[in-house]
């Protein structure tokens, strides 16, 4: 039987139930809560800041955007077309919001103990003051409300982002994205800071889907012909100047690599002229793209573009549902990485030079212990990315601290990052991590590992200090 009973967030959520732990969370979360939010990396559409217009119904502002809710739907063997996600070959979906709203309602339990409820029952309560948990029996009631308050000017997105008090909130875009969103934003006059994030991944990987076209916008988006490796490196050198001057602060990175590894310019050229025949194989794919990571480390000490890579991950495991309906729909998986030797080129060409800032994120928590805490405990360029994806969740948090805190410090970590499509749950996502950071700290302070003063010091330091520095913000 499917509770109907109030939603009420309790205030000491996700503290750890020891008085004396406890106590001292309060205390360090109540002195993080209020800061400002920090988001450098995040998948946002930058054209609702645009067009500031009010959100078009409950449905396409939290299901239709966020993967975690409907790849749990899907686990139920629930049709993806039943949620409103649309095949590619334009068969039907269900259009109606309504009913697909009664849908997530009915099945709203299935996300009990996971950190999509607590994301969700945050937003619910403390973003749109609903009062009731979400069920069937009471889904289109909650779905009207929802609905009327959208339509009010709190609810639009220039306010909510006052509202939720981001500093800085970072898209990622295209190598060959025009930035026009960003373009309109500035010369709006609002001041909300939305800046872009280089990600160049489909100019970089010969296999990448429109590889080839890529290019040629690639050449058009920076005024030359591409004929050449010369010429595309300097291509792309032109590209994230201009995302410099429009304000990005990174570049990022999706890499599985088995190593990465430079080249000469000589085998560079023979290698991207093999690709501009669309005959490079799998095996030329990866040694050319490992080479661009170098060449990407290299421009990144010189016009001081933080550095991400995303690894770990196999991208869209489900050949089914990645041909009907495309990418990022849920179905990345984490697979491991050999960071120690598939790394140490690139850390001993470019790792000990203090002008790079390389932030690696992986969703293989095994290898944070064993390969990437020590890694970042040593090479200066190094750091190491919040838990991402599987792990950005209360136990996946807890233990990320637990594994790579006594070996690289929080000093050579970098905060938090939501990296969600989800506008409105970006504030619960950063509270979550408030929360389990403030948590962490008082079982530190309750055994006497460091002292109060100190964990006021790194609580604030782990929810603004870090990523201000990590990213130059």
């Amino acid at each position: 039987m499917k509770s109907t009973r109030r939603l009420v967030l309790n205030p000491d959520r996700f503290f750890d139930p020891h008085p004396t732990v406890r106590t001292i969370a309060r205390k360090l979360y109540r002195s993080v809560k209020n800061l400002p939010i920090i988001s450098p990396h995040g998948h946002v559409d930058p054209n609702i800041f645009v067009e500031n217009k009010p959100f078009s119904n409950p449905t396409e502002l939290f299901i239709l955007p966020d993967h975690y809710i409907y790849r749990m739907l899907y686990s139920q063997g629930i049709p993806l077309e039943s949620v409103g996600i649309r095949p590619q070959d334009g068969s039907p979906c269900e259009t109606d919001a309504r009913k697909i709203w009664k849908l997530f309602g009915e099945h709203y339990y299935l996300f009990q103990g996971t950190p999509t409820r607590a994301w969700l029952d945050f937003e619910f309560s403390i973003v749109f003051g609903i009062k009731k948990r979400l069920t069937g029996k009471t889904a289109l009631q909650i779905y009207d409300e929802i609905s009327e308050k959208l339509q009010k000017p709190a609810f639009r997105p220039r306010k909510l982002f006052e509202r939720f008090k981001i500093a800085v909130l970072t898209t990622t875009d295209p190598a060959t994205d025009a930035l026009e969103a960003h373009k309109k934003i500035r010369a709006s006059g609002w001041k909300g800071r939305v800046i872009p994030c280089f990600r160049p991944d489909g100019v970089t990987n010969p296999k990448a889907k429109n590889w080839r076209a890529n290019i040629d916008v690639l050449g058009e988006r920076a005024g030359m012909e591409i004929t050449s490796y010369r010429r595309y490196i300097e291509a792309i050198e032109n590209r994230r100047s201009f995302f410099r001057s429009m304000g990005a602060v990174s570049t990022d990175h999706d890499v599985n690599l088995p190593s990465i590894r430079g080249l000469t310019e000589g085998e560079a050229e023979r290698l991207f002229q093999k690709a501009m025949r669309v005959e490079a194989t799998n095996d030329d794919a990866q040694i050319f793209s490992g080479h661009i990571l170098m060449e990407m480390a290299r421009m990144s000490i010189e016009d001081c573009l933080v550095m991400q890579i995303h690894s770990g991950i196999e991208r869209n495991h489900n050949r089914a549902i990645y041909e009907r309906f495309g990418p990022d729909r849920g179905s990345d998986i984490p697979v491991s990485i050999d960071y120690t030797r598939g790394f140490r080129e690139l850390l001993n060409k470019y790792g000990n030079d203090p002008r790079l800032t390389l932030i690696v994120f992986t969703v293989d928590e095994s290898t944070y212990s064993r390969e990437l805490a020590p890694l970042a405990g040593h090479y200066p360029a190094l750091k190491l990315g919040p838990p991402w994806w599987f792990l950005d969740s209360i136990e996946g948090m807890k233990r990320y601290r637990e594994m790579v805190t006594e070996t690289a410090g929080i000093y050579n970590t970098v905060g938090f990052n939501d990296d969600t499509r989800a506008f409105v749950s970006i504030p619960a996502r950063h509270d979550l991590s408030r929360r389990i950071d403030s948590n962490f700290l008082a079982g530190l302070v309750a055994r006497h590992v460091i002292d109060m003063d100190q964990a006021l010091e790194m609580g604030y330091d782990l929810a603004n200090g870090l990523v201000k520095k990590a990213y130059k913000l």
